[in-house]
Formats: structure tokens, C-alpha cells, sequence
């Protein structure tokens, strides 16, 4: 178990990793926040958790992991505490995404209100910040740098 606590919190000391963390972390942080706690002219967690149910149809577990992943995880990031699992946790949660919502309209965001949905684009970028954060960790100036050189 220690061992991999500490293969999770190994980061490279660089601070284009800091970058990615703090990029990805800093751009998911409203959605969550709209989705938790209504912030941002967001809906608030019970309006959330309807829509994702009643509207969408998906079981009630869909809607709580995609809110705690993008409020928590982005906060984490922001901190740089346990990174790559956050990271991880984006990239299912963003092909979940792609693959159920995106895919059928094509590559490009609705930039102009023309499209029936959004394109995968966002969520690729978001994949690509999330891949180099699983990959090298959470980079310098992070809580996961801070703990893994005490072990």
C-alpha cells in the first residue's frame, strides 16, 4: 500500500507540470462549483443531480462522481494533491463524455448555436492536460512534491 501511495505522489519538479495542473484545475473549477454549490449561474447540486436523472436518465452514481470529481479534483489540482489520480478521474469522466454526448456532432465546440450539441474539442484538450498530470504528476510549488520528499 505505501508503495503505491508513493508511486501516486511521485512528481517530476517541473514547472510546465505545475502548468497543466494548475491550467486543467483553474478551467473545471466553476463547472463544479456550478454544479455543487450553484455558483457561477449554476443549478446547484439537487437541480444537477435531477437534470443528470430525470432529464438525461442516467443512474443518480453518474451525476455525484462527475460533481465531486469536478469540484474536489479541481481543487486538488489547484493543490496539487493526489494529481494523478484526479487526472485519472477526469479522463474517464471526459471520454464518458465524448462517448455519449459528443461524438455524434463532430469535432468542433457550438460555437455559434448551430449544431444540435458541443463537439469533442474541449474535452480533448482537457484529456491532453489530464494525460501529462497522470504521466508526470503534479509538477513544483505542490502538496504532492511536499509529501513525497518527507517519505
Amino acid at each position: 500500500m505505501k508503495h503505491l501511495v508513493q508511486k501516486l505522489l511521485r512528481t517530476h519538479p517541473n514547472i510546465g507540470f505545475s502548468i497543466a495542473r494548475l491550467t486543467l484545475g483553474l478551467v473545471i473549477f466553476p463547472h463544479g462549483a456550478q454544479k455543487l454549490l450553484g455558483l457561477f449561474d449554476g443549478y446547484g447540486y439537487a437541480a444537477t443531480m435531477e437534470s443528470f436523472t430525470g432529464q438525461m436518465g442516467l443512474p443518480s452514481i453518474v451525476p455525484f462522481s462527475v460533481i465531486m470529481i469536478e469540484f474536489f479534483g479541481s481543487i486538488c489540482l489547484i493543490l496539487g494533491l493526489f494529481s494523478r489520480f484526479w487526472a485519472l478521474s477526469l479522463i474517464g469522466m471526459f471520454m464518458g463524455i465524448i462517448f455519449t454526448t459528443q461524438l455524434e456532432h463532430g469535432f468542433f465546440m457550438n460555437w455559434f448555436g448551430n449544431q444540435a450539441g458541443e463537439g469533442y474539442e474541449y474535452s480533448l484538450l482537457v484529456i491532453g492536460l489530464a494525460l501529462t498530470i497522470l504521466v508526470n504528476g503534479s509538477g513544483k510549488w505542490s502538496i504532492d512534491q511536499l509529501i513525497s520528499k518527507k517519505q
